[in-house]
């Protein structure tokens, strides 16, 4: 299976000082052709205005990677965690038994720009966790760079669930290929540029669900920044 998905298929939300994209059912956006795939849950492409974002709330059993395209965003848990992440920064919470936290802008004037990624955890009731790593460009240039894995193996932060998850910029000549494990599918969200997944051109915003194959390819990109799953 090669199914893409186009960017203006996705679920949108805009509240003024949050225009969301949801690439699966969330919220009150629902479709039954989109709730998750393998253990991927929420990919959230989320534009927040300066100075605005989102109250003390909670979650509990859900792994959940933050990632910043542009801007920065300012995290604060009942954890007693509180950092601001910008580009190249993989921010983890795993909420585990239940946790408090907040998000907000981390500018009173420009534009926070990142994807909101939810996970499905192997084992539910664990306890509550926190992680972030930064990721140069020079790591992700015309490779694939493991961002997060169960054992956090790579230096990658560690999550508590059966995935991994790669970032990658490409352009011009660079290309990449990913060897998948057998009895693997593979989820390619294109968060910015061009770039051709498997021969098929994908732009921001696009996303890719792949199955029965042994191989998937980037290539031919054009200022691109892609996030690769592995998922069980």
């Amino acid at each position: 299976m090669f199914e893409i998905r186009r960017s203006n298929e996705r679920g949108h939300a805009n509240h003024g000082w949050l225009d969301s994209y949801h690439s699966f059912s969330f919220a009150g956006y629902f479709d039954a052709e989109h709730m998750q795939f393998g253990a991927l849950r929420v990919i959230n492409e989320d534009r927040v205005a300066g100075g605005q974002g989102f109250g003390t709330h909670g979650h509990r059993d859900m792994e959940i990677v933050s990632y910043v395209l542009d801007g920065a965003l300012a995290h604060r848990d009942s954890m007693g965690n509180g950092s601001t992440i910008r580009p190249g920064d993989v921010q983890r919470m795993s909420a585990g038994t239940g946790v408090q936290h907040s998000e907000f802008n981390g500018s009173e004037t420009e534009t926070a720009h990142f994807l909101q990624i939810w996970i499905l955890p192997d084992v539910p009731g664990n306890a509550p966790g926190y992680e972030e790593k930064r990721f140069t460009e020079e790591e992700k240039r015309g490779l694939l760079r493991l961002i997060a894995s169960p054992a956090g193996d790579d230096g990658s932060v560690k999550i508590g669930a059966d995935a991994r998850i790669f970032a990658g910029l490409f352009n011009g000549s660079e290309r990449a290929e990913f060897d998948v494990p057998a009895g693997r599918r593979v989820y390619v969200h294109v968060a910015r540029g061009n770039v051709n997944v498997n021969g098929k051109s994908l732009k921001a915003g696009d996303a890719a669900k792949i199955e029965d194959t042994t191989k998937v390819t980037l290539d031919k990109g054009e200022s691109s920044e892609v996030l690769l799953f592995d998922l069980a």
